[in-house]
């Protein structure tokens, strides 16, 4: 028995970082869209990118792709199927329904779209941009609070090196006063500076990365006394620079010192990985045993933008499958249900 078959939680994965490459040349081939001879080089990244931006070019492919409903509806339902062959009892994917517009759709049809594939089996997040008009942002917090019984949450994406997330505010601000859950990526082509941002002026309630939280003392110490979660995905992280190696990632540092954890794909075509994978890897490095694993998913059910009931569900199946007898390797690595507190 491998880590796959063990019950995990993914909070941090992009639709269309995510999108299977024989899909993306099925969908090119149908809607004439050129592809280029080596189509995998063109989704997925090296090992190393010049930075996030570099990082973020290996979308544009996907994207162009994801432009009719069923297209969209078809690549969110084959998410699901990827998620459960790498044991994932939970998952929340996001997306920016901005990007979808390209042969006519509304913000809504995509969303709807998205949302069929989806089926109501994993929590569905849409993506506010740094680069974008912040009125394009209010449109989306609007979408977000319009669609409550679809949306889990609404984040702000992009690259945080060049583009602040206070224009954005007012979009936030929309989200949280219709009791939308608030994330935001920070700390990761930034530093911690961004995470103060997305704390105190967008309201986030869980941090995507934070990679570069330890340039702050204060900060480490605050977001563990508040139980702030770290959506952190180790693999990407080094691929877009925001630490060097897997070897100085602060993952490992940050979990032994209390901070609330959590372990993800980011992208799961972009990155060429699985949340099983990504286990494997930090047992390799930093010789993490069950103990980390389950540590981390125990984080993840308590941070999940889900209902009560759900994450009552989801922490007594890890309470039990972590009392489960058969021991597991981690280096031996290669139905979903969602909700909102109210």
């Amino acid at each position: 028995m491998d880590v796959r078959s063990l019950p995990k939680i993914e909070l941090h994965c992009h639709l269309d970082a995510s999108v299977r490459i024989g899909t993306v040349a099925d969908i090119a081939a149908q809607t004439g869209i050129e592809v280029p001879g080596d189509i995998r080089q063109a989704l997925v990244a090296p090992p190393i990118c010049d930075d996030l931006g570099d990082y973020l070019r290996r979308i544009d492919l996907a994207v162009a792709v994801m432009q009719r409903a069923e297209d969209l509806t078809r690549i969110s339902a084959e998410f699901l199927e990827d998620l459960a062959a790498d044991g994932i009892v939970y998952g929340e994917v996001r997306f920016a329904p901005q990007l979808h517009r390209r042969r006519g759709l509304s913000l809504q049809q995509v969303l709807d779209a998205v949302h069929q594939g989806l089926q109501s089996k994993a929590g569905l997040i849409v993506c506010c941009l740094r680069h974008d008009p912040p009125e394009l942002s209010e449109q989306i917090a609007e979408l977000a609070a319009a669609n409550k019984d679809k949306v889990c949450a609404l984040d702000l994406a992009g690259d945080e090196a060049r583009y602040p997330g206070a224009p954005h505010a007012r979009a936030f601000e929309i989200a949280r006063k219709a009791g939308v859950h608030v994330t935001v990526h920070a700390g990761e082509a930034a530093g911690a500076e961004s995470m103060r941002e997305a704390l105190d002026v967008l309201g986030a309630e869980r941090i995507g990365h934070g990679v570069r939280i330890e340039e702050d003392e204060v900060l480490v110490e605050r977001v563990k006394a508040e139980r702030i979660s770290l959506d952190m995905c180790p693999l990407s992280n080094v691929q877009t620079r925001a630490t060097h190696s897997l070897a100085t990632h602060p993952i490992d540092r940050l979990l032994r010192r209390g901070l609330c954890v959590t372990v993800s794909t980011d992208a799961r075509t972009t990155s060429d990985t699985t949340v099983s994978k990504q286990f494997g890897r930090l047992a390799d490095q930093f010789g993490w045993t069950l103990d980390q694993f389950w540590a981390c998913q125990q984080h993840a059910a308590e941070a999940a933008f889900v209902s009560k009931e759900l994450r009552k569900e989801l922490l007594d199946m890890i309470k039990c499958s972590r009392n489960a007898p058969e021991p597991i390797d981690l280096r031996g690595s290669g139905g979903n249900r969602r909700g909102s507190d109210q």
